[in-house]
C-alpha cells in the first residue's frame, strides 16, 4: 500500500472529487480527515486551525494535505457581484492560504509532508462567466510553485493538479449537448471521472512522487 501509516486531510471531501480522492488515499492505506463545509470552513483562518489542532490531538502527525474546497459563483463580468467575486477568492484561495498555513508548521517540525493542491485547467485558458473562479484556479498555481520554494528545504513536496471537464454534479447539471460538445473537443473522447484526478492526488501523496515539486499536473483528457 503507497499510503500506509500516513495522515491526510483532505479539505471538502463530502462528495465529487474531494469524496474519490478520500475514498482513494484510503484504499491506499492512508488514514484520512474529511474537513467539509458546514462543520469547518476553509476560508476563516479560525476554523482551519481548529481543525487542524484536532487532527494533531488524534494522530499526532499530518503528513498529507490536500486542499480541493471549492465553490463556483458563475456570471460575466459585468454582472458579477463584488460579493460573489470576494466569495469565491476567499474559498478557493483564501482556503488554500489558511489550510497550508496551519499545516505547513507540524510539517516542517517532522522535516516532511506532500501538498496538493486542486486547482483547474481554467486557471490555465479562462472561461467566459467564470473570472473568478478562473483567477482563484490561477492564484492557487502560483501559491503552489512559490510554497514548493519555500518548502523543499524542509523536505515538503507542493504540486497541484489542474482537472479538465470531470463528471460530477456540476457537469451532470449541463444540457446534453453541451456535455457532448466538450466530449468532442477532448482528444480522449470523454469527460474524466473523480477517480482519475484521485489516483494522480494518491500518486504525488506517495514516495513514487518524492522528487516531484512545484509542478502543475493537468488531467484533462489532451484538451489543452
Amino acid at each position: 500500500m503507497l499510503l500506509k501509516g500516513k495522515i491526510a486531510i483532505v479539505t471538502g471531501a463530502s462528495q465529487g472529487i474531494g469524496l474519490s480522492i478520500a475514498e482513494e488515499l484510503k484504499a491506499n492505506g492512508a488514514t484520512v480527515e474529511d474537513m467539509s463545509f458546514p462543520n469547518y470552513d476553509v476560508s476563516k483562518q479560525e476554523s482551519c486551525e481548529k481543525f487542524v489542532k484536532e487532527v494533531m490531538e488524534k494522530h499526532g502527525k499530518i503528513d498529507i494535505l490536500v486542499n480541493n474546497a471549492g465553490i463556483t459563483r458563475d456570471k460575466l463580468l459585468l454582472k458579477m457581484s463584488k460579493e460573489n467575486f470576494d466569495a469565491v477568492l476567499n474559498v478557493n484561495l483564501g482556503g488554500v492560504f489558511n489550510m497550508t498555513k496551519e499545516v505547513t508548521l507540524h510539517m516542517m517540525k517532522a522535516r516532511e509532508g506532500k501538498i496538493i493542491n486542486i486547482a483547474s485547467i481554467m486557471g490555465l485558458i479562462g472561461n467566459a462567466g467564470q473570472a473568478n473562479y478562473s483567477a482563484s484556479k490561477a492564484a492557487i498555481i502560483g501559491f503552489t510553485k512559490s510554497m514548493a520554494r519555500e518548502l523543499g528545504s524542509r523536505n515538503i513536496n507542493v504540486n497541484a493538479i489542474a482537472p479538465g471537464f470531470i463528471q460530477t454534479a456540476m457537469t451532470d447539471a449541463l444540457p446534453e449537448d453541451l456535455r457532448e460538445e466538450y466530449g468532442k473537443r477532448i482528444p480522449l473522447k470523454r469527460l474524466g471521472t473523480p477517480l482519475d484526478i484521485a489516483k494522480a492526488v494518491a500518486f504525488l501523496a506517495s514516495e513514487n512522487a518524492d522528487y516531484i515539486t512545484g509542478q502543475v499536473l493537468v488531467i484533462d483528457g489532451g484538451l489543452i
